[in-house]
């Protein structure tokens, strides 16, 4: 496989998120927000499997000012050991995203595929087969006829693992798995690769 820049994958990459957008405008309800959700996906456990996704991460607190990224480094530790608590007490962790600004993500160009694409209607196609999520509570209550789409992710997550296979390189069968939080990856700093 040939080398391929960081800059132009990153490039790549977000080129993938465009795509991602897209496709979860057409599967969203037009009034359908995120506002005042109980259930804020914000707060969800979500762990995250690409060092691309994780190294693009970091592009985007390295480009912001030190004491943001100070900031939002000391709400990661934080929320790393809330995490551990909660899952040394067996519970499920609920703790708000380090990059959360009063609803806001203080990353958004920078942010994660499942930050883009958690919410709607959506299926992929895979080894156990067909598998459907039918998006969270919120949006559930408002999409009520064939109207609304769904997203079908398979695509989009094999022109992800494709990123991510020429982001390792040579590397890929050498490199420890990813299964990191947000947190987790911004205590841990960037990818070491």
């Amino acid at each position: 496989m040939k080398f391929t820049s960081k800059r132009t994958l990153s490039r790549r990459l977000a080129a993938l998120y465009v795509k991602m957008a897209q496709a979860y405008s057409k599967a969203a309800p037009s009034d359908f927000t995120c506002e005042g959700c109980a259930q804020n996906c914000c707060v969800s456990y979500f762990q995250h499997h690409t060092h691309i996704e994780w190294h693009y991460l970091w592009e985007g607190m390295n480009a912001l000012p030190e004491d943001k990224r100070a900031e939002y480094l000391a709400r990661a530790q934080e929320n790393v050991e809330r995490t551990r608590e909660a899952l040394a007490r067996g519970e499920v962790p609920k703790v708000m995203c380090p990059v959360n600004d009063d609803g806001k993500c203080g990353l958004y160009e920078h942010r994660m595929m499942i930050c883009r694409l958690y919410g709607v209607p959506n299926v992929v196609i895979g080894r156990a087969g067909l598998q459907q999520f039918p998006g969270c509570p919120r949006c559930m209550e408002l999409v009520q006829g064939p109207e609304y789409g769904r997203v079908d992710r398979t695509s989009l997550y094999k022109e992800l693992a494709q990123l991510e296979m020429e982001f390792l390189g040579s590397r890929r069968n050498q490199v420890p798995r990813v299964d990191l939080t947000l947190s987790e990856m911004l205590v841990a700093g960037p990818p070491r690769l």
